[in-house]
């Protein structure tokens, strides 16, 4: 294995170095959807969303299949209710 393909310690993630054809506008474009501040982030944030997506799609496929399944009631991430004194 050459010295650019082994893997570093980033803290506690193991990352490897890759080189990447990205269009130069679509990753403008989506750092400034994504609000990253590097070129990496926002291809981490990207790749991220789409695991989620995915997850939700293999979820979403299985709507309906357990017949003793409750709907469950969903919450907004990120918000958190507060009482006002």
């Amino acid at each position: 294995m050459s010295r650019l393909n082994q893997p570093y310690w980033d803290g506690n993630n193991v990352c490897m170095k890759k080189t990447l054809h990205i269009d130069d506008q679509l990753l403008k474009e989506a750092r400034v959807a994504s609000r990253a501040s590097t070129d990496t982030e926002t291809v981490r944030l990207g790749l991220e969303a789409l695991v989620r997506h995915a997850a939700y799609e293999r979820l979403r496929a299985l709507r309906g299949r357990e017949p003793g399944a409750r709907d469950v009631p969903r919450r907004r991430a990120g918000t958190v209710k507060r009482k006002v004194a």
